[in-house]
């Protein structure tokens, strides 16, 4: 029998308390704009006025494609790859290729796009924000791909447009990928589920071992980030601060004052005051029509 019980505790689920409190906007219809470095959970989208605008789905993690000469997206794959139980990287990265192939599928029709603007970029050379899209059937994307086995439930979220708090949602994900791994939907049929305890150890092992002896040394003398707009690469260059803690930092935005901080989960007072010399804030930008 699959031990599936092993997912009913994520292994990084993050506290859903997004500071996003911002309304969310109706964009209307949007069609696809299909681009090569789409993937499954971030594409461009046209809005009904012509603009176009990078979605990135809240709530959820597809497999990385987009990982040549970039070592954070390589990195990335590797814990992925542990995430799923997967012993062979490359198997699991076409399952990053199946996510993107089926997402551009299922948003060949319009689409609803829902969004406060949130600064949801990786890169901090490409923009992108946060969304919640609706299909032409009324499903959810991102519900749909963890159903499907083709992203995990992991990541920013936020309270949805029905009224779902984001904890409420988060569990609903977590439901979903269960019953995906349960059904070996999607990535979950290559899972080693014998080994799959140990590749999470691993993974959590090492995420802890960065953020303690990370060392400042990636930011350049004097370099400052601006705490409410700084993108989750820029994040990853402060000390002591691994991919689950930038995704916290950014859940819990905005902030007024870098002292509030403290309300992030595994941050004290005293890694504040790490963090402190290499952040800013600006004032907050308005939102985008």
């Amino acid at each position: 029998m699959r031990p599936a019980c092993l997912l009913l505790l994520p292994l990084f689920a993050l506290a859903a308390k997004a500071a996003d409190s911002a309304p969310l906007l109706d964009l209307g219809l949007c069609r696809l704009d299909n681009q090569p470095w789409a993937d499954g959970d971030s594409f461009p989208v046209v809005k009904p006025d012509g603009k176009t605008i990078t979605i990135r789905l809240y709530g959820v993690d597809c497999v990385e494609t987009n990982v040549s000469g970039d070592e954070s997206n390589a990195r990335r794959l590797r814990d992925q790859r542990r995430y799923f139980g997967v012993a062979d990287i490359e198997k699991a990265q076409s399952f990053g290729y199946r996510a993107k192939e089926k997402t551009m599928e299922l948003l060949s029709q319009p689409f609803r796009v829902l969004t406060s603007f949130a600064d949801g970029r990786g890169d901090p050379k490409f923009e992108r924000v946060y969304g919640f899209v609706t299909l032409a059937d009324g499903s959810d994307l991102a519900e749909t791909l963890v159903q499907m086995g083709l992203a995990r439930a992991f990541g920013v979220s936020r309270e949805r447009p029905d009224g779902t708090t984001a904890e409420e949602w988060e569990e609903r994900l977590n439901d979903l990928e269960l019953q995906a791994s349960k059904r070996s939907a999607g990535i979950w049929a290559i899972t080693d589920w014998i080994q799959l305890p140990e590749e999470r150890r691993q993974l959590r092992a090492e995420e802890a071992e960065l953020e303690r002896v990370q060392a400042p040394a990636k930011l350049k003398d004097g370099t400052q980030i601006d705490l409410n707009t700084a993108a989750r690469d820029d994040l990853l260059q402060l000390p002591g601060v691994g991919e689950v803690t930038a995704l916290a930092i950014i859940e819990h935005r905005p902030y007024k004052t870098v002292d509030e901080l403290v309300r992030v989960p595994n941050i004290g007072l005293g890694k504040v005051e790490k963090l402190r010399p290499f952040l800013r804030i600006d004032a907050p930008s308005a939102s985008r029509p």
